[in-house]
Parts: structure tokens; sequence; C-alpha cells
């Protein structure tokens, strides 16, 4: 008998201890941080979900630094009321950012093209300046204004010539002319874009020939606001979208702008060296349907330029300059915005089937100039 108890109390014993573990491990299993992820893990459950995260993180670090900078570009318009009689309101036209600390801000030359306009600028904190002063390049579509300030926020300018078709891109503007620091983000579509380009607001359309294309979406008003990479520097001056296009927006590189900014800080003018010509690029595709040369085919010379003293007419092709090729990735443009004034250049050239050279001394560009007829 006390055997038979011995055992019935060894077996009470075995159940009692799988009892007591089996508590232990539902323990363990509810409360355990190893064990039971999901009660504790808060955050992204997959890689790609950390990767969201991480670009979204960027793009808010970027805006937030650079929106500061970024400025809305206002136009006083004078208007007649019957009954309320002469009447003014200021109205958004486009965007600007500020590259200097003291009052310099950049902007497409088409926002403030009008002679007569009174224009002024408001900071995203609703700071409002008026321009003093409208400095402007017409050839490039850029412009300097200047308004009296100190201790602004001030851009970061990156490096257009390293872009990669496909890198990320953020565009900040004032889009329509009334939703000021409107964001928009996408990628590098192409780079070294030939276009015709309106800016919207009726203004005129003009031709582009070393653009940057994005997906960013555009619309008027974001013109002459800036274009960034993922680190927040600028990399273009948004020039909205060319005519009929869907999703395919441009900008001018922001490389185009440092000789005419470094120029104008030095000596309080935008001062730029110039041939004196205008030309069309024939592409490759072109070259080879019409049996031409690659290079920039001149449609018109102006009277007293470099280019009408040194001999050169329209039809002539400029194959190289100096010891480059002329491409379309390579333009007349493009090499110029890298010379100084007083610089000598070497111009090959086709005229009709014939290759000659041609040596000329760049000028500085004046404020007017009359074509050959």
């Amino acid at each position: 008998m006390n055997h038979e108890n011995k055992n019935i109390r060894v077996v009470i014993g075995v159940i009692w201890t799988i009892v007591f573990a089996g508590g232990l491990f539902f323990l363990a299993l509810h409360y355990s941080p190893v064990l039971n992820l999901k009660t504790t893990y808060t955050g992204p459950k997959s890689l790609v979900e950390q990767k969201v995260v991480q670009e979204e993180s960027t793009i808010i670090d970027v805006v937030e630094r650079v929106s500061p900078s970024v400025v809305s570009v206002l136009l006083k318009q004078t208007s007649y009321d019957f009954f309320e009689g002469t009447t003014q309101q200021e109205s958004g036209i486009g965007t600007g950012f500020i590259v200097d600390a003291n009052g310099l801000i950049v902007t497409n030359s088409h926002v403030v093209s009008d002679p007569t306009g009174q224009y002024s600028v408001v900071l995203k904190d609703g700071t409002i300046f008026e321009v003093k002063k409208v400095n402007m390049d017409e050839v490039s579509d850029l412009a300097i204004l200047e308004i009296t300030a100190r201790n602004l926020p001030v851009v970061e300018l990156g490096d257009s010539d390293s872009l990669k078709v496909g890198q990320g891109t953020i565009a900040i503007g004032n889009a329509l002319g009334k939703y000021q620091n409107t964001v928009t983000t996408g990628v590098v579509s192409g780079i070294a874009r030939q276009l015709s380009a309106s800016g919207g607001f009726g203004t005129q359309e003009k031709v582009y020939e070393n653009a940057i294309q994005t997906d960013a979406a555009l619309n008027p008003g974001n013109s002459g606001g800036p274009l960034l990479n993922s680190s927040g520097q600028v990399i273009g001056i948004n020039v909205a979208t060319t005519l009929g296009a869907d999703n395919i927006s441009f900008a001018i590189p922001v490389n185009d702008l440092k000789p005419l900014l470094e120029s104008f800080i030095e000596q309080g003018r935008i001062v730029r060296p110039y041939l004196g010509i205008q030309y069309q690029m024939v592409t490759k595709d072109i070259a080879s349907s019409q049996n031409l040369p690659e290079g920039a085919y001149i449609t018109r010379v102006f009277v007293g330029s470099p280019a009408d003293k040194s001999g050169l007419k329209r039809g002539d092709i400029i194959i190289r300059l100096n010891d480059t090729a002329i491409t379309s990735s390579v333009s007349v443009a493009k090499l110029l915005a890298k010379l100084l004034i007083g610089d000598t250049v070497t111009l090959t050239v086709d005229r009709e089937g014939k290759i000659s050279e041609l040596k000329l001394i760049l000028e500085e560009m004046p404020e007017t100039y009359t074509s050959q007829n």
C-alpha cells in the first residue's frame, strides 16, 4: 500500500511539474520581447518600409532646410474700375531663391521681363521686400534681383555637370502664382535637352539648348524656382514645361548661372562674353539625313559683333570652338560660359563644304544690338 501511495505521489509531482513548466512557458511567450515580436516591435516591418521612411525623411529634411531661401515673386498691377477708381493689387508671377545673404535673388528673366513692372518678393515667413533693381540676362533666361536686406538664408549651389539620369529631384515653387512653397518630387529624366518652352502666363516662347529634363511636376508660377538634389543643393533653375508636354518639365543647369553670378558679385552687373550670333544645332540625325557636318548652323549675325568682325556669315556651320567639337551636348553657349571677355577664340567653320578657321576676340554683350539683313 505504501508502495502504491509513493507511485501516486510521483505521478502527481510529474503532473504539477508539467503544469508549472507550461505556465512559465506561457508567461515567457506572452511577455518576452524575443519570443513575441508582434507585441514589442514598433519599427518598420520590412526593408522596403525602412527605405520609404528614409526617402521621406530625406525629402522632408531638404524642404525644411531650403524653403526659407525660396521666395515668391510678385508684380504690382494697376487697374481702373468705374466705381472704385484706380486700384493696385499684387499677384504672384514666379519664384526665386536667395543666393547672397545681403539681398541677391535669382529667378528667370521672363518672370521679370516687364520694364515698367513694380516687383516684390515674399519670404516663406511672409516678410515682403520691394525689388530695388532687376538685372537681366535674356540669353540665358536668368535674372538677379536686388533687395535691401541682411542675414538672409542662402541656398547651396550644386554641380549640374555631374548629374546622372535617374537621380532624385525636388522642386519648390509658387505654383500657379498662388500656392507658395509647393513641393514636387521626381527624377532627372534627361540632360542636355534642346527645346522651345513657355513659362506660362502668356510669356514668349524661348529656346533652351542645354536643359535638364525632370518629371517633377512644374506649373506656371514655378518658373525661377530651384530644382534640388537629395542633398538640398540647387542643380537647376526651373523654367516650367514645354508646350504640349505632359509630366515633362525642364530646368536651366545651375552651372549656367555660376559665371553670371560671379561676375555680378565682382562688378555689380551681369557681364558675359558673346560672339554676336544666333544659331540652330545640326544634330547627328540632321547631319546624316542632310549631308551636313554636326555643329551650330548660323541663322543670324549681329552688326558690329565679334562674329561680324571676323567674317562669320549666315549659313556657316561652326564645327569647333578652339579645340572642342560642337555637338548636341557641347554647345557654343556652353563653351562661351567658360570663357572671359578679351579671350581670343578660334572657330573652325564649314562654309558650303569648305573648312576654314576664323579668329576673334570676345567682347562684352551690349544692351542692344542689330542683326544683319
